[in-house]
């Protein structure tokens, strides 16, 4: 069963983590952090989007997910004092505030209900991952681009990825995926336009990836 790559912020929003914070103006392509790197703080993306991937023994590159602005990302290694598990690099411009404990502990303070919603979103990282290997391990290719697919438009039901990202998050190569959206264009279930799916029958496409 194809599980999600898409997160809901909260109702709240993060906006509070921004608040008052100075931000760093990032390039297109810019690495934020590394993968295999200790650091003392996380990242609420003020504007922007940013790209987690991991990186092979071989120097391979596998993409995680995407940030979008108002996201949070980096909480994992912040938490529990480990190194990053994962890599983030810019795709657009963008502008990022680090925050640390300091920071962390005087928002809780302000707003104790941001404790509650950092333990989902750290809960919601360990689905995707376990969803991610469960996809790559036991579904064909179809199946998982379906499921990627509902996973990233959201309530919208429009995804705005290019077929090179949607490859990178299945697995497979931008011509791969190419040929699989075609299909489901014939078979009614989205229309394409450029760097962006529209979803036309979620509902389908969301029971072809749990067959």
């Amino acid at each position: 069963m194809a599980q999600s790559f898409h997160f809901t912020e909260p109702e709240s929003g993060w906006s509070i983590l921004g608040e008052g914070q100075p931000f760093r103006h990032y390039s297109p392509r810019q690495l934020v952090y590394l993968q295999g790197e200790t650091d003392n703080s996380f990242y609420y993306l003020k504007k922007g989007r940013v790209c987690i991937f991991l990186i092979s023994d071989e120097g391979d590159e596998k993409t995680v997910t995407f940030r979008e602005s108002g996201s949070i990302f980096g909480e994992a290694a912040f938490f529990d004092g480990k190194p990053r598990t994962t890599s983030a690099r810019t795709i657009t411009e963008c502008q990022i505030v680090s925050i640390g404990r300091a920071e962390l502990t005087t928002l809780f303070r302000k707003e104790p209900s941001l404790a509650l919603q950092m333990l989902q979103v750290l809960a919601r990282t360990v689905r995707m991952l376990s969803g991610q290997l469960d996809t790559i391990s036991f579904l064909s290719a179809d199946r998982r681009l379906a499921g990627i697919l509902v996973a990233l438009a959201g309530t919208e039901h429009v995804v705005h990825n290019s077929q090179e990202e949607l490859g990178n998050l299945v697995g497979v190569t931008r011509i791969t995926v190419n040929r699989v959206l075609h299909i489901f264009a014939q078979r009614g279930w989205l229309t394409l336009q450029y760097r962006s799916v529209t979803l036309t029958n979620p509902a389908a496409l969301a029971a072809y990836a749990q067959e």
